[in-house]
């Protein structure tokens, strides 16, 4: 087996550069130049850069190099599809919590693009001995670098707030919207895309948008082996395993941006440390506790950010309303409207709503009223009054616990109050995280670890360190109108749970 720990970071690309600069000092002494002149001759008009607080400049190219019909990666940044996303929050709801995470999708998906070619460069030899059929580097960058760019193209108003409150009633969700816009909207373009700032493809090669649109959805139950080729199925890793450059880049995005850590792990180290095994993606016994840490302030982040009670009282505060201003928001399914879809974003329905008040449909008017109410004057509707936070590990089954349905934990909850209480209005909100996706489910069986002392791969559950980490946790929390009953609440809550968790009985 091949040394996964090979030296540093860009560590693979020492011989490639060496051979270049080879073959750039021939060229140069065949047609009469030195060295020197023909690092002054660069065209630097064939990239252009992106300045980005978390990973520097991000290059991508930006004119074409082998003719009038090759398309460069700065087209399809350009495009509709993805300039859309300049007006959709990364953190759907939560910027009205936090104040300086006003960050948009459009800076998270350039900088998973960037993390794309990073991780190919540490990646791409190792997946080169395990697929001898892989295509070359540039191809795979490529495929990689627009597959990160496009991995949220799918997204509507409010993120993933949209995919549970809209696009589940149409039997879809923003991977596989995503993935319809990929191949038919943006298909012809992205086969056309022939470079990226570090190579170019062979004649022969050509971007396959259902490759594509394979990469960014999560593996389904019922796939079967041999129906995509083994270096695209060890790739998907990159997007749907436990360290994804989708998540790594939010990561680290969401925790700048929000205030919680302007470096909150060492993707460095974590990268430093990857390859890819036979099984798929690998990471070294000595990058584990940087992939420790990463899996930690993930866990804390939604615990903190995504699921601040604030934010979770928003987003029921907004469940009921935007329900009922369904019909005037969009006109049905998207995928029979995606021209009108490419235009609906957080800017576009907050600028409708705010038209509202003002509208002769009484219904509308008074929706206006209540989208006001909310936005401008934010007066929510669901205050928390107390929660608990349950963990489950392997011998603690989350399926056995009380709380995987919001109905039977409220009525539970209702049950256990003075009989005074038991119709008084309140939500029961059930927020959870999982620590461990490559535990169980469609994305298991993704990451491995090698072990030195051993010399060779095992599953990441088989060690102590990982073991310890919980498999998922659940912050069950419950909302009321007003504070008159939290004490009542809170006991019940005790009760209900039993002991079983963390308590904090609190409204601050």
């Amino acid at each position: 087996m091949r040394n996964p720990a090979s030296p540093g970071i860009f560590g693979t690309t020492h011989t490639r550069h060496a051979s270049a600069c080879d073959l750039a000092r021939l060229y140069t002494s065949l047609a009469g130049f030195s060295a020197d002149s023909a690092i002054l001759m660069r065209d630097y008009t064939r990239d252009s850069l992106s300045h980005d607080p978390i990973h520097g400049y991000i290059p991508f190219s930006a004119k074409p190099a082998s003719g009038d019909d090759e398309v460069t990666e700065r087209q399809i940044i350009d495009h509709p599809w993805v300039q859309r996303l300049r007006q959709i929050h990364q953190l759907q709801t939560a910027w009205y919590v936090f104040p300086s995470a006003e960050h948009r999708r459009f800076q998270h998906v350039l900088g998973a693009m960037h993390l794309a070619s990073r991780a190919i460069d540490r990646l791409y030899e190792s997946l080169r001995e395990v697929c001898p059929d892989v295509p070359s580097r540039a191809c795979v960058e490529s495929l990689t670098r627009l597959a990160a760019l496009l991995h949220d193209v799918g997204h509507g108003p409010f993120g993933h707030f949209f995919d549970d409150q809209y696009l589940r009633d149409f039997g879809l969700t923003h991977e596989t919207l995503g993935q319809k816009i990929i191949i038919d909207e943006l298909g012809d373009l992205l086969r056309r895309v022939r470079r990226n700032p570090t190579g170019e493809m062979r004649s022969d090669e050509v971007i396959d948008p259902e490759q594509i649109a394979f990469l960014i959805a999560r593996p389904k139950d019922k796939e079967k082996d041999g129906e995509s080729p083994r270096w695209l199925v060890l790739l998907r890793a990159l997007f749907c395993g436990i360290y994804t450059v989708d998540n790594m880049d939010f990561v680290l995005r969401d925790a700048y941006m929000s205030g919680y850590s302007a470096q909150s792990f060492d993707l460095d180290r974590l990268l430093h440390y990857s390859f890819f095994s036979s099984q798929g993606l690998t990471i070294h016994s000595r990058g584990l506790p940087a992939l420790v840490r990463f899996i930690s302030v993930r866990a804390e982040l939604f615990r903190t950010i995504y699921f601040h009670r604030t934010v979770r009282g928003i987003d029921l505060s907004l469940q009921s309303l935007f329900a009922d201003s369904k019909p005037y928001l969009f006109p049905g399914n998207p995928l029979e409207h995606l021209e009108a879809y490419q235009g609906f974003t957080d800017i576009s329905l907050l600028v409708d709503v705010a038209r509202w008040p003002q509208s002769e449909d009484p219904q509308q008017r008074e929706l206006g009223e209540a989208w006001r109410k909310l936005l401008v004057k934010r007066k929510l509707k669901w205050r928390m009054a107390c929660e608990r936070t349950l963990f489950f590990d392997p011998h603690k089954k989350e399926t056995s616990s009380i709380f995987s349905q919001e109905q039977f934990v409220e009525q539970s909850l209702r049950d256990l109050l003075p009989a005074n209480l038991r119709e008084m209005p309140l939500r029961v909100d059930l927020a959870r995280h999982v620590h461990r996706p490559f535990t169980f489910g469609p994305t298991a069986g993704q990451n491995f670890l090698y072990e030195v002392a051993s010399d060779r791969i095992r599953p990441l559950d088989d060690n102590e360190l990982v073991q310890r980490i919980p498999l998922s946790y659940r912050i069950c929390r419950v909302y009321a109108e007003t504070d008159d009953a939290n004490p009542q609440l809170a006991s019940a809550l005790d009760q209900l749970v039993g002991g079983q968790g963390e308590d904090s009985l609190t409204n601050m």
